[in-house]
């Protein structure tokens, strides 16, 4: 493992000019390690000592709280403590001895990690550990249909909250509709339903589908499609976006209520604020999520397939959260359903006491091939998380909306 001592180079005008003014980004693992060249120059020095601690925070580094930043594949630590320290991993391995920066005990370290790996770690100085942690490293490149291209127009995001349910009373939540770029009222289009909203549609998110929307939409390669992006239920004790609380009682629930949230509640609202007409066959519905919102998704499509026909779910929780280990062998045991069923999942994913994800995925897919559905499952190197969706999501949407125009 190559080891990287950290330092910082001022290697741009325009990066170097904004460095301690509110509001500008905190340097970065790759920006850190680009400026290794000038660690010498005590200016440079300096800078760079003032931008570790402001990414880290100066209380966490005095605590021993700041926990490991990773860019990519590029992971730093930093800690203030008076004597030389380094980090090691938790068998003793040696990652790499901590670089001084400064006269007040701060100590940097940057290094390039393996990518898919998970490694635990720990920050010690004379024999005596500090800080502890796991660094969980996972990157995977976006496309060009993942990023703002030029000459795409936009759709629009409007935003509106919902705290009136029957199905699922005492909560709120916020919706977010994504209306296509020249949407005008009463336009006839295609639906797609997404879970754990906000996070999904934010165009500088992880998955980003807004943007994704844009330039499958312009290229023709999915339909034009009014997005609604749906977060999970708050308690209405709860503040705004504290943890959903009603988050696994609504998505790992088997059952139709979900599903009658959505067709008697949700969507109306949207057909009535921003005048949407959903086409009305089931083909041009379709509904996304991931881990619980992924078993949510196909819940809602098994319950309701004269809705909802199409089912994008990655890292799906097809184990015993709350009684979903039994589709495969429902799914076996039951006639075949005419819906559509997108899978993804890694290696890398959960297994804990409710189940192994992997395993599960698997067997979804195996009794969806038993039972000849029309799916298909990507396998990769992924987590658990969003991560190993997000650039494997326009070719996703091409293969769920690829008979309808």
């Amino acid at each position: 493992m190559r080891v990287v001592f950290l330092s910082f180079f001022l290697f741009a005008v325009s990066f170097s000019a904004g460095q301690n003014k509110p509001g500008t980004p905190p340097i970065t693992p790759r920006q850190i390690a680009t400026g290794l060249k000038k660690i010498s120059e005590p200016e440079a020095q300096k800078t760079l000592h003032d931008q570790v601690v402001r990414l880290f925070g100066r209380q966490n580094l005095t605590l021993g709280r700041a926990a490991a930043k990773i860019e990519a594949t590029t992971v730093a630590w930093a800690i203030i403590d008076p004597k030389p320290a380094r980090v090691v991993q938790q068998d003793g391995t040696l990652i790499g001895e901590m670089t001084a920066l400064g006269d007040d005990g701060l100590q940097v370290l940057v290094t390039e990690m393996p990518n898919f790996t998970q490694t635990g770690y720990r920050v010690e100085s004379e024999g005596m550990p500090h800080l502890a942690g796991t660094v969980h490293v996972e990157h995977f490149d976006y496309t060009a249909d993942s990023l703002p291209q030029k000459n795409v127009p936009q759709g629009k995001l409007e935003k509106f909250v919902w705290k009136t349910s029957e199905v699922f009373p005492g909560t709120v939540r916020d919706v977010t509709v994504y209306l296509p770029a020249g949407f005008q009222p009463g336009e006839e289009t295609c639906l797609m339903v997404w879970q754990d909203g906000s996070r999904h549609v934010d165009p500088n998110g992880s998955i980003r589908a807004s943007v994704v929307f844009d330039n499958l939409i312009h290229k023709k390669e999915m339909p034009r499609t009014v997005g609604v992006f749906i977060d999970p239920g708050r308690m209405t004790k709860q503040p705004p976006g504290a943890k959903a609380a009603n988050r696994g009682f609504e998505y790992d629930s088997l059952g139709p209520a979900y599903a009658s949230f959505l067709i008697d509640e949700i969507l109306p609202e949207v057909a009535k604020r921003y005048q949407t007409k959903f086409r009305p066959q089931p083909e041009a519905w379709a509904i996304a999520g991931g881990s619980s919102g992924g078993i949510c998704s196909f819940t809602v499509a098994w319950e309701r397939p004269d809705k909802f026909r199409k089912v994008l779910s990655w890292v799906g929780s097809f184990v015993d959260l709350k009684g979903g280990d039994v589709y495969p062998s429902l799914i076996r045991a039951s006639e075949r359903k005419p819906i559509r069923i997108y899978l993804l999942d890694g290696e890398n994913d959960i297994d804990n006491k409710f189940g192994n994800w992997p395993i599960a995925n698997k067997q979804m897919a195996a009794a969806l091939k038993y039972m000849n559905y029309d799916f298909r499952i990507d396998w990769t190197q992924c987590f658990h998380g969003s991560k190993g969706m997000a650039p494997s999501l326009p070719e996703a949407l091409r293969w769920l909306w690829r008979d309808v125009k």
